[in-house]
Order: C-alpha cells, then structure tokens, then sequence
C-alpha cells in the first residue's frame, strides 16, 4: 500500500475499524474512507454497489458486523446471522466487480468447534460443533471466510482473511446487556464503586478461560498482513495468553479499585470451556502483542471514563 492509496475501512467507527484507521494514519496514509452505518447501509445491495461504483478504493478492511456479547448472540439470532452475511457478501462481490487490489476480512474466534483441540489451530475450522450461543455469528463468519476463498479460487482475488480472538480496547462497546464480558464488567465494578454496592455479580461460573487482546494490537497486525501477506489461509490473531473469568473479574475489580465481593450467577451460560488460539503461523511473521492485559485494561478503563455517555448504549 502506498500512503496515496485510497482505503475503505468498513466499519470505522467501531473497535476495530476506528482502530485500524488511526493505525493508518499514523503511518502516514491520507486517502481514507470512512461511512457510519447513517451514510451507507452495507446491508442494502444498491447502496453499497452505488459506493463502490462512485469512490474505486484500492483497498478494503471489511472490519463492519454486527456483534454482541453471549447474550447477544443468542437473543438476536436472526439479525446476527442476515445482517453480517449481507454486509460480507456486498463489500466483497463489490470489491471484486470494482477491482479492489486486495481486501481484508476480519472474522471471529468463535468460528471454531466448541470442543476443538486447544490451543485452537487454523486447520480446526469445521471439524465439530459450534458453541450453540453464538452458532449463526459464528456461521456467518465462517461464510466471509469461504467466500474469501472462493472470490481467490475463481477469480482470482487478493482478498485474506484473519480471525481476532476476545478483543477490547478504545472505543469498546459497554452496553450492559450487549457487549462483551471485559468491557461489561468494567462498566459493572465502576459502577459498583460509585454506587457503593457490595457485590458485584458475574455471569456464568467463572470458570471458563479466555484470551483477550488490546485492539491497537490487532491492528498492528492488520496493518503488517495487508502489506505483506497473500496466501489463501486465514491467520489467528490473539495474544498466545488465556485466563478464567474469574481471575479477569478480580484483575478488572483491582484496576477499577472496587473493594466489594463477586457472586457468580450460574444460571447465564458460560459457552466454550477454552478458547485459546494459537498464534504461531503469524508470530513467524514476525509479529508480537505489545500490550499486556494489565496494562491494556488501564487504558480501556481510562477511555471508558473519558467516553462513559458516548460508550454506553
């Protein structure tokens, strides 16, 4: 890519969008795209055919979905499923009719089996179950990365795909029913603190682990991929690192300096035991996570306090 260049970033207002395009204009590039979902509906065929027919970008970070925490994903089944197969297959079957030079697609770890072999490898992908929770997210994904492959196969496309593992970071989601479990329960111990209450409840056991890494990071690694990455394979993106919720509540309750107790309500669903990712095809690349979990949690929260109305939807 050159810094003249004009890139889309699908989805540059959320987390990793927005994260993406302050990566590239740090590095210089200054011939960027952005549409808030208000501007342009990539779920409408003609709009985004309209799009693409009056700007050509040269490249394309599909980072747009819609996504959601556990609950989320189960209660808005229909919606995650259609409106994430409709934005893939409009930015991708523009890109490839409008000659996009390469295109990237952001995926998720949730494309992997519920009781895949750990840590999770890219050749583990439709080799068992989904985790019923989030099946049709996970199935939608799994069809932008088919379509990747196959926009490669037929046509002979320069499109890649990665898939994140839990990502946090500036300008998160803190919705309480909506968002993922680090910024939920960020938002839960701050507002325990300020409310003096004595407990604050946890969803699921705590028992399950997670791996979690600060989106700059991934965009980092986004950044690297686009330039120097072009085969066929997709590539985890995570931070080698997995903890229970449990330990990441009371990590969240340390940094937030909330001095109550956790209750664990078992009766929400906890979802996949582990999901560990392994990193090992793109650290031989030559990229690492730089921020540690700790650290990353302090500027989340730090953000969060900056951007608390704006943030809570």
């Amino acid at each position: 890519m050159n810094v003249s260049d004009k890139i889309f970033i699908a989805g540059y207002r959320g987390m990793v969008g927005s994260a993406v395009y302050r990566k590239l204009e740090k590095e210089g590039f200054n011939n960027l795209i952005g549409k808030s979902s208000k501007e342009l509906d990539l779920t409408n065929q003609q709009k985004v055919a309209d799009f693409f027919s009056a700007e050509k970008p040269d490249y394309v970070f599909l980072a747009a979905a819609k996504v959601g925490g556990i609950i989320a994903n189960n209660t808005y089944r229909a919606q995650f499923i259609f409106e994430n197969l409709m934005i893939q297959s409009n930015v991708i079957h523009q890109s490839y009719l409008n000659g996009v030079k390469k295109l990237m697609f952001f995926g998720s770890s949730c494309i992997y089996p519920k009781l895949a072999t750990q840590p999770l490898k890219e050749d583990s992908l439709l080799t068992g179950l989904l985790e019923p929770t989030n099946e049709t997210y996970a199935i939608s994904k799994i069809a932008g990365i088919k379509m990747v492959e196959a926009y490669r196969d037929q046509y002979g496309c320069n499109y890649i795909s990665v898939m994140p593992t839990n990502l946090y970071g500036y300008n998160d989601n803190y919705h309480s029913q909506n968002s993922h479990v680090l910024p939920a329960l960020i938002r839960k111990f701050h507002e325990a603190k300020i409310n003096k209450a004595p407990y604050v409840e946890v969803w699921g056991s705590g028992t399950p682990f997670r791996e979690f890494l600060f989106v700059d990071d991934l965009a980092d690694a986004a950044f690297l991929l686009m330039q120097t990455y072009n085969d066929r394979s997709f590539l985890n993106i995570g931070s080698g690192i997995e903890l229970s919720i449990k330990d990441l509540a009371l990590l969240i309750k340390k940094i937030v300096d909330y001095e109550g107790e956790l209750h664990f309500d078992t009766s929400k669903p906890d979802g996949t035991p582990r999901k560990l990712m392994d990193i090992s095809r793109i650290k031989a690349l030559g990229w690492a996570p730089k921020i540690s979990l700790e650290q990353g949690i302090y500027l989340a929260y730090n953000d969060f306090l900056k951007n608390s109305t704006a943030n809570i939807h």
